[in-house]
C-alpha cells in the first residue's frame, strides 16, 4: 500500500486540522492546570490522529460506491480499486482501538468522547448526507468535539472554557460546510448528497449561511466576555468574524460559486487564527 493511498484513506489534511485544533485546546487546558505535560500532549496528538483517521476510514468504506460517482473522490483508494474494503476495515479498527486506548490513558472523559465522535461521524452523519440537510448539523457535533477532547485530556472536566471552545468550532462549521457544499454541489448531486440548507444553490441557502456566520460574531468573543480571554483575542475574533461575515454577505448578494470559494478559503484561515491567538492571549493573561 502506497503512503499516498493511506493519506487519501484517512483524509490526511482534514485529520491534521482536527489534531491541530485538539492540540491547541490541550495546551489551553494545561495552562488552567498550571503545567504542561508534553508526554500527554504527544499522546493526545497520536491518539487524536488515529481516532480521526479511523472515523474517516469508516466513512470512506460506507461511501465507497458513492465516491465512484464523484469526480472529486473517484481516485480514492477504495473506489479506484487500489485497496480492498477488508484492508480498510482492518486499518480502521486498528487505528480506532489504538487511538481510543491512548486517549483513555489520558483520562476516561477524553476516551468516551472519542468513541462518541467516531460513531456519530461514521454511522450517523455519513448515511444522513443522502437523506437530509440536517446531516450538516449532525456532522457539526463530532466536528466540534476535537477542541473539547483536547481540553478535557489536559483538564478532565467540561467547564465553561471547554464549552466555549466547542461552541466556536461548532458554529464555525456551518458556513464552512455550506461554502464547500455550494462549490461542490454539482459533484455532490451525482452521489445524491443534500448538504445545502435547501438542498440547492439558492437565495434561502445563502441567507441561512449568512445568519449562521452572523451568530459566529458574538460566539467568537465569548472568551473575552467571560473573562478567560483578553482584549487581543477579542479584537482578533471580532475583526476576523466581521471579515468572515462580509464574505458570507457577498455570497448572499451574488449567489456565485466564486463568492462561495472565497467564503470557503476564509473559513480555512479563520479557525486556526482564532485558536492560536486565543492560546497565546490566554497564556499571557494567566501568567
Amino acid at each position: 500500500m502506497k503512503f499516498s493511498d493511506f493519506s487519501k484513506l484517512i483524509k490526511f489534511r482534514l485529520t491534521f486540522l482536527v489534531v491541530f485544533s485538539a492540540s491547541i485546546s490541550f495546551l489551553i487546558g494545561s495552562k488552567v492546570n498550571g503545567i504542561i505535560e508534553w508526554r500527554s500532549w504527544l499522546m493526545l496528538i497520536g491518539g487524536g490522529f488515529l481516532v480521526t483517521g479511523a472515523a474517516n476510514c469508516f466513512n470512506e468504506m460506507i461511501e465507497v460506491d458513492l465516491d465512484k460517482l464523484m469526480k472529486r473522490t473517484a481516485d480514492r483508494p477504495l473506489p479506484s480499486g487500489r485497496m480492498m474494503t477488508g484492508q480498510a476495515l482492518v486499518l480502521g479498527l486498528v487505528m480506532g482501538i489504538a487511538g481510543t486506548v491512548m486517549l483513555f490513558n489520558l483520562n476516561a472523559t477524553a476516551g468516551y468522547l472519542a468513541i462518541f465522535s467516531i460513531f456519530l461521524y461514521a454511522f450517523a452523519y455519513t448515511p444522513l448526507k443522502q437523506k437530509s440537510p440536517i446531516a450538516v448539523f449532525v456532522g457539526a457535533i463530532p466536528g466540534a468535539l476535537p477542541p473539547l477532547i483536547g481540553y478535557v485530556a489536559a483538564h478532565p472536566q467540561i467547564d465553561e472554557i471547554a464549552l466555549v471552545l466547542f461552541g466556536i468550532q461548532f458554529v464555525w462549521q456551518f458556513p464552512h460546510f455550506w461554502a464547500i457544499a455550494w462549490v461542490l454541489d454539482d459533484d455532490y448531486k451525482l452521489a445524491g448528497f443534500r448538504l445545502l440548507p435547501t438542498g440547492k444553490r439558492d437565495r434561502i441557502s445563502a441567507v441561512i449561511t449568512f445568519i449562521l456566520t452572523l451568530i459566529l460574531v458574538p460566539v467568537s468573543v465569548l472568551p473575552t466576555f467571560m473573562g478567560f480571554g483578553g482584549y487581543v483575542i477579542g479584537a482578533v475574533s471580532m475583526v476576523s468574524s466581521l471579515i468572515f461575515l462580509y464574505l458570507a454577505f457577498n455570497l448572499m448578494r451574488t449567489l456565485e460559486i466564486q463568492s462561495a470559494k472565497k467564503l470557503m478559503y476564509g473559513s480555512f484561515f479563520y479557525l486556526p487564527l482564532v485558536q492560536l491567538v486565543l492560546l497565546f492571549d490566554f497564556v499571557g493573561k494567566i501568567k
